[in-house]
Parts: structure tokens; C-alpha cells; sequence
């Protein structure tokens, strides 16, 4: 679980280690276990008034092809530093004229069992055409999730956070004679379990012999 005080440090950096002239604002830094994703916006493209929409929709395609293509060296040494700090793949993303397009993000795999009624709602949605596989449905089912619960999402990571911020604070609640205590008799234990050990390879030892001759 990544938190407040995390994502904060994460986004500081970016803000302070990405080029002045890479973004007009960087908008969002988001991360979990495997993947930071930095989203910034870009200057729109100056079109005549009254453009239509297909020309605008096209006009944000090109700049935004164009912004990847002149900053992509400067993009991948910030990664390289990133993926070193952090321990994490970094995707890009870009907002331009109120349009928010990614570029490559990591998928990541992950493993679930699921029970037959469960299997019949993905197959249900692959049926109807929503979905090509199963993992595409869960996926799909997961995004839904997402949309319709975001609030909630939220308030669960914030408590999440609240738990971890008080464990951290929670005193040492044994005393330094019981702990001292306990060290001492794993030790003799360690050492008493090291002698059963060489006696059993002395044992060993003399059998083979016998073996041999």
C-alpha cells in the first residue's frame, strides 16, 4: 500500500528532476507496485477559429505524436533514474486540448481462482461481444468497478493509510529484559541445534568410511 506521504515525495521528485520545458504542468504522478505513471499537459495546437471538430481531433493527434517523438531521450534517461530509485517500470501520458492520451503502460499478469458462477459472468460478457476472453472480461469488470465505486476506492485507501500511519507510532510493547531474554535463548537454541549438527555429520562421516571399505 503506497502512501500519502509516498505518493507526495514521488510526485516532488518528477516535479523537480523533469525538464522546465518537458510540460506546461505536470498534472498526476500515480504509482503502485510495478508501474509510475507521469501525466503532463501540452500546449494545444493554435488552429483558425472555428475549426471543425475533425480538424481539431487530428490537429491533437499530430502534437501529440510530436511530443513523443522529440522527448523521448529526455523521457527515458528521467525513467532510467526512476525505475533505479523507485524499483518501478515508468509510463508517460500526455493531456492536450482537454484529451487525455497514454502511451505504453505496463500489464501486468495476475492470477485468480474463480468459481462457476463467477466463470459464467465472464463468459456471459464474451458471449455478448463486451469481452474477447476471460481476461479480457475480468478486465473489463474491473474497470466497471472502478468507475461506479471510485468514491468509495478512495475512502478505503485513506483508511488503509490511517491503519499504517498508526501501527508505525505504536510503541515497543516488549520490554528490553524480556526481548534480551529471548535473544539469549535463541542463541543457546541455535548453538545446542549447530552441535546435534556436527555430531549427526560425524556419524555420517564414519558410515561412509565403513561404506568405502
Amino acid at each position: 500500500m503506497i502512501t500519502t506521504e509516498q505518493r507526495q515525495k514521488l510526485r516532488g521528485w518528477f516535479a523537480g528532476r523533469l525538464p522546465d520545458d518537458l510540460y506546461e504542468e505536470l498534472v498526476d504522478v500515480t504509482v503502485d507496485r510495478e508501474e509510475i505513471t507521469v501525466i503532463g499537459r501540452i500546449p494545444a495546437p493554435r488552429l483558425a477559429e472555428g475549426a471543425p471538430a475533425t480538424e481539431r481531433e487530428a490537429a491533437v493527434q499530430g502534437r501529440v505524436q510530436e511530443f513523443r517523438e522529440r522527448t523521448r531521450e529526455a523521457r527515458i534517461a528521467v525513467a532510467r533514474e526512476a525505475e533505479h530509485r523507485f524499483g518501478r517500470k515508468v509510463s508517460w501520458g500526455v493531456e492536450c486540448a482537454g484529451e487525455r492520451v497514454m502511451y505504453t503502460q505496463v500489464a501486468s499478469p495476475v492470477m485468480t481462482r474463480l468459481r462457476q458462477p463467477e466463470r459464467q459472468v465472464l463468459d456471459t460478457l464474451i458471449a455478448g461481444g463486451v469481452a474477447r476472453s476471460r481476461s479480457d472480461a475480468l478486465a473489463w469488470c474491473v474497470r466497471l468497478v472502478q468507475r461506479h465505486t471510485d468514491d468509495w476506492l478512495t475512502e478505503l485507501r485513506d483508511s488503509l493509510e490511517h491503519v499504517q500511519r498508526v501501527r508505525a507510532q505504536g510503541p515497543d510493547t516488549e520490554p528490553r529484559s524480556a526481548r534480551e531474554k529471548h535473544d539469549t535463548h535463541n542463541t543457546q537454541g541455535t548453538q545446542d541445534t549447530h552441535d546435534d549438527h556436527d555430531d549427526h555429520d560425524d556419524h555420517d562421516d564414519h558410515d561412509d568410511h565403513d561404506d568405502e571399505e
